[in-house]
């Protein structure tokens, strides 16, 4: 793990509706978006120094707390191209039980480059919006985690989705969320703005041919819940010990990673 998860205490006050949950104009359709940039995501992603490290390390904080016992079902809640999915066997692998990882995404276009990528038997993806999310349930096995990386501050209605997840998690079930937070501060959302301009948008010009997709990205991230904000949404819709912590090098204060458990 990089990094030590430090306890949220409850506020007593919901500070919730402070947060904006509006998609950016530009991309109302987020999985359509994430069509066309499907070809080459794999690709932006692996030039992000860390990308993958903070991802693991979030699959680790999700099977560190998880549940024992047979036959769990952890979900990977906007697993995009896999990356995530990826993360998540890693982590399982060394759990010593049987288990069921599913992948679930809105766009088709990124579920394709997941499915060409050799998996477990035990891996299955799903297309579906994290909206729809209580429709898939009905399918689902009892669920003991949800890992959702890099989608909440996609999502229209942020504390519907949460909702959805709490319903979907068996008691005791663990939520971990990792995502681009910069509206606590200041340096933050500068260093955000340097990298977003000089060095991610101009990336996508050159191997994506549309910049679409980034500047989206640019646009959510600094619209995102502040920390404060989001932990109070997990704490609003039930989730106790509740836990934050950041990463380490440049993305310090930008990328969070949150963990909160379904009481038993």
């Amino acid at each position: 793990m990089i990094g030590t998860m430090t306890a949220t205490p409850h506020p007593g006050v919901s500070t919730a509706s402070a947060g904006p949950d509006t998609h950016d104009a530009d991309h109302p359709d987020v999985p359509a978006a994430f069509d066309r940039a499907a070809a080459t995501y794999d690709t932006m992603v692996n030039l992000n120094p860390g990308y993958h490290r903070h991802l693991q390390s979030a699959a680790d904080a999700l099977a560190e707390k998880l549940p024992a016992g047979p036959g769990s079902t952890v979900i990977d809640l906007g697993c995009g191209s896999g990356a995530s999915t990826d993360a998540l066997v890693n982590s399982m692998g060394h759990r010593g039980q049987a288990y069921t990882a599913v992948g679930v995404d809105g766009s088709a276009g990124m579920l394709a480059e997941a499915r060409s990528k050799p998996w477990p038997t035990w891996v299955s993806f799903e297309q579906s919006r994290a909206e729809e999310l209580p429709a898939l349930a009905g399918s689902l096995p009892p669920v003991s985690g949800v890992l959702a990386a890099y989608l909440f501050r996609n999502v229209g209605d942020r504390d519907a989705v949460l909702r959805s997840v709490w319903e979907l998690l068996a008691p005791g079930g663990v939520l971990v969320v990792q995502d681009y937070s910069v509206s606590g501060s200041s340096m933050a959302r500068a260093v955000w703005n340097a990298v977003s301009w000089s060095v991610v948008i101009p990336l996508s010009k050159v191997i994506n041919r549309d910049t679409g997709i980034y500047r989206y990205l640019w646009r959510s991230v600094l619209d995102n819940d502040t920390v404060d904000v989001f932990t109070d949404r997990m704490q609003q819709v039930g989730f106790v010990d509740v836990e934050h912590r950041t990463v380490d090098g440049w993305q310090r204060d930008i990328l969070h990673t949150f963990r909160g458990r379904k009481p038993s």
